[in-house]
């Protein structure tokens, strides 16, 4: 738009509207940056479920969090529908900015009251919106810029806007005397075996088998001068992490449920180098500043890479779903045919760290 309004260009209160997953809202900080930068003294809230409010309410670029509950998205039910209208009517918002590629999220919009409406606009799904910020689903592009592009759309700097979560000392000290308290006192390596579940999605071939994680890390040991393990998960994988530990030729020690995100932002960030499958929260490594080593199969690089300079994603061309992971697992996926072999990860991530510090 040519033409801006002054609510348009100096909003007082924002809401920033994704709630789900970890891995989305991870993405998102990129978008929060945007508008953080281009509305500097502007109140920010994020709309935000209860599943991935911990990754981001501490974050230093927001104000507020409200949060939305459990579901992935709460305007699906009637009940969540009307409630989540509600909680928008109530925060005197004057500018609300959706993530959400939804009808109801467009209709919640539309009846929210909030004066200045932008979002994503794909199929016409946008109608809710004055800044619509056109998408074709057909085209394969990355998560973090179709998020961007409706900062784009409000006429936003997007320069240099990657994902961004915040490390502070308190999480640092804490996990340094955690990895102190189990013998832990060199350079460590990161890895997570798990991941693909979340109140939207459970798509466990998304997962790496893990006894390429335990060979990985056997092999990388001491090709970069690391003497301990540390794995992270979440609730319900504790057979998974031993099953990895059990193969591993190092010291190791896991971390299942008992961190919070922050604290795993401070112990990738403090890592030789973080390695993990498609996940939220090797998306939380990288937007902590870790190096970061994803691994994906049947999930697009082009679209769910970690989104920021200091990552690589391993990945083997494959054929995958067009849209994306919420097109669902190819019917006939491989992991040892189809995926990247640890002959390759080893090798990619070798020459990626060796360019980190050169």
């Amino acid at each position: 738009m040519s033409t801006k309004s002054k609510t348009f260009t100096s909003p007082s209160r924002i809401v920033l509207i994704l709630p789900c997953c970890i891995g989305d809202v991870i993405l998102a900080t990129a978008t929060l940056k945007a508008l953080r930068r281009g509305y500097p003294d502007a109140h920010i809230t994020w709309a935000v479920g209860s599943w991935s409010r911990g990754a981001i309410e501490k974050h230093d670029l927001l104000d507020a969090v409200l949060d939305t509950g459990p579901s992935a998205l709460p305007v699906k039910s009637a009940s969540g529908f009307l409630r989540f209208v509600r909680q928008l009517g109530a925060g005197n918002f004057d500018m609300a900015v959706s993530l959400v590629r939804s009808p109801l999220m467009s209709l919640a919009m539309l009846l929210s009251g909030i004066p200045l409406r932008a979002g994503l606009d794909s199929g016409g799904r946008g109608f809710g919106y004055q800044i619509r910020a056109k998408i074709d689903p057909d085209q394969v592009r990355h998560e973090a810029e179709i998020y961007l592009d409706v900062t784009r759309a409000l006429g936003l700097d997007t320069t240099d806007c990657y994902v961004n979560v915040p490390v502070n000392a308190e999480n640092r000290d804490t996990v340094r005397d955690l990895l102190a308290a189990r013998g832990f006192h060199s350079s460590y390596l990161v890895m997570n075996p798990a991941g693909g579940r979340n109140p939207g999605m459970v798509m466990d071939s998304k997962r790496w088998p893990f006894e390429n994680f335990a060979s990985l890390a056997n092999r990388l040991s001491a090709k970069i001068g690391v003497h301990h393990a540390v794995l992270v998960a979440g609730p319900g994988d504790e057979s998974l992490i031993s099953a990895v530990q059990s193969r591993l030729q190092m010291p190791s020690t896991a971390f299942v449920g008992e961190l919070s995100f922050g604290q795993i932002a401070a112990l990738a960030n403090m890592a030789q180098v973080y390695i993990g499958n498609d996940t939220g929260l090797t998306h939380l490594a990288a937007a902590a500043g870790a190096k970061t080593a994803m691994i994906l199969g049947p999930s697009d690089p082009a679209r769910y890479a970690p989104f920021t300079p200091d990552s690589i994603a391993l990945w083997k061309p494959a054929a995958i779903q067009q849209r994306g992971v919420a097109a669902g697992t190819p019917q006939d996926w491989d992991w040892s045919r189809d995926g990247i072999s640890v002959d390759e990860a080893e090798d990619k991530i070798l020459n990626f760290l060796n360019r980190e510090t050169h």
